[in-house]
């Protein structure tokens, strides 16, 4: 026989609650009694019938309807069981707390609002600002309603050059949270939409039911672009509007939410003109008075281009003097070389009486250098002949007079024989 002690049959007592799915999402209804309220804030009660107590607390911020818990009232609750250890108390740990009375909706309602919330899909710092001008919006809401008419009026009213992308959905019955969903997934197909409206007319709670399902919930969670919600009246308050980047009263006033005013738009434009018109002349005529100050001292500075002129022409006249005097300077030293040249010609030598004797290319200078019977050639003042050595002396062969106006190869070659 196994002996257990009482901590571990309350341990094995809270393990069971946990795993119990009812226990642990369960709504009680009966009525509010011995209740007290610590100075935490936290509520402590008990729901009772005619045959049985449960005992009841309700932490402060860890749910909705405290204000309705008082001694004698009809309410249900709704939360889960758990055992209270060093008491061993079971008591229901509640999180929502509506009057008796209220409809089944109601209550499913405000218990889906409590777990998304949980989640952060409220939370505010997740919400994004709508863009100043968006290009293209879509649309969530059904297309032969008086909805989707009245957002076109106002977005031709206020924004025409804005386009509006149409995705159909139902948005009332059982079978319009699939078609909100797909028009959600259909638009996230889009990579060009700048903000997203989801709106329907008026109704009772039952026909605006779809916008507080959780699958809608999500697809506006999800949205990559801003979201819209306007379901309902303004009265009419939604999952759907909790979710949404912005909540408006009603369709219409979406649209002028997303929508600017072309007029004041036109208005800001006009008066941005007049300022920056008034900027620019303001700084034109600044300039221009700069620029009139600056000129006399612009004027000052300039250079006397009359005196430049001048040294210009005197250094002219200056540069020309000393070029000529160069020049015949110069013509007078190429003259005397020329001379010196000429006293030094060959031809002129040759004129005096001289001769020129050479054998082969070689001038002669010895006798030594011939012998009888050598042809030498002579060059003289006007030509050159051929002739033969004897023991006589020279005997000429041939003859050929210098042409006047120009040298032959031969007396050319003599000439520079002899000059060498």
């Amino acid at each position: 026989m196994a002996v257990y002690s009482v901590s571990e049959v309350s341990r094995y007592l809270t393990e069971i609650l946990r795993e119990d799915p009812v226990l642990q999402n369960v709504w009680v209804r009966g009525e509010v009694g011995n209740l007290t309220r610590s100075a935490a804030g936290h509520s402590y009660f008990s729901l009772r019938d005619a045959d049985a107590t449960l005992r009841c607390v309700m932490f402060r911020g860890g749910g909705v309807g405290a204000d309705l818990i008082e001694e004698g009232s009809a309410v249900i609750a709704h939360g889960r069981v758990a055992l209270y250890e060093p008491r061993g108390d079971l008591q229901l740990i509640a999180d929502v707390v509506q009057p008796e009375g209220v409809g089944e909706l109601q209550l499913k309602l405000e218990e889906l609002k409590m777990r998304l919330e949980k989640e952060g899909l409220f939370e505010e710092s997740r919400k994004r600002p709508l863009p100043r001008f968006p290009v293209r919006v879509g649309v969530v809401t059904s297309p032969t309603g008086s909805v989707w008419h009245d957002i076109q009026n106002v977005t031709t009213r206020r924004y025409p050059a804005v386009e509006l992308v149409l995705a159909p959905a139902l948005v009332q019955g059982n079978e319009a949270v699939p078609t909100i969903t797909a028009a959600f997934d259909a638009l996230e197909q889009l990579d060009d939409i700048d903000v997203t409206i989801v709106a329907r007319g008026g109704g009772s709670l039952e026909d605006l039911w779809p916008f507080n399902e959780e699958d809608v919930a999500r697809a506006i969670f999800k949205s990559s672009v801003p979201v819209v919600s306007a379901i309902g009246h303004e009265t009419d308050y939604s999952i759907a509007d909790l979710v949404a980047d912005v909540r408006a009263p009603t369709p219409s006033a979406a649209a002028e939410l997303v929508m600017p005013d072309q007029a004041e738009l036109l208005g800001d434009i006009m008066v941005l003109r007049r300022t920056v018109s008034s900027i620019i002349t303001g700084r034109l005529e600044t300039a221009q008075w700069e620029m009139e100050a600056l000129l006399p001292r612009l004027q000052r500075g300039l250079p006397d281009f009359d005196t430049l002129r001048l040294r210009i022409d005197d250094m002219m006249r200056t540069t020309a003097g000393h070029l000529r005097g160069t020049m015949q300077v110069a013509g007078e030293r190429v003259n005397g070389l020329r001379g010196k040249l000429e006293s030094l010609s060959p031809r002129d030598t040759l004129l005096r009486g001289y001769a020129i004797v050479h054998r082969e290319a070689t001038v002669v200078t010895s006798p030594s250098q011939v012998a009888d019977g050598d042809m030498i050639g002579v060059t003289v003042a006007d030509g050159d002949f051929k002739a033969e050595v004897t023991g006589d002396g020279a005997r000429p062969v041939s003859r050929r007079r210098r042409r006047s106006r120009k040298s032959t190869p031969s007396e050319q070659a003599s000439m520079d024989l002899f000059e060498d």
